[in-house]
């Protein structure tokens, strides 16, 4: 492995071990008010963009980190429709 294919799958572990414990938190919360529903749906389609990149330029690193991201993102887009209502008041 390359010192290039290195890094970039170190910046993916990075990146995708920020969304991890998010996801975490609003499952153990059952609460996603938090979360930004346009910032859920652009990370999404951002992510949707970068794995189309490292398919066609064949970068294993974007490819691998991309997926994982992409199940992640698209998991707490669930939660965020599933637990994003507020609360009411009884």
């Amino acid at each position: 492995m390359s010192w290039n294919e290195l890094i970039g799958f170190v910046a993916g572990a990075l990146v995708n071990a920020g969304f991890i414990p998010q996801v975490i938190r609003v499952l153990k919360l059952k609460s996603a008010r938090e979360i930004s529903f346009p910032f859920t749906v652009l990370l999404i389609l951002g992510t949707i963009c970068w794995l189309v990149y490292g398919i066609v330029q064949d970068m294993p690193a974007v490819i691998f980190w991309n997926v994982i991201l992409l199940v992640t993102s698209v998991t707490l887009l669930s939660v965020k429709l599933k637990y994003g209502k507020e609360l009411k008041m009884k």
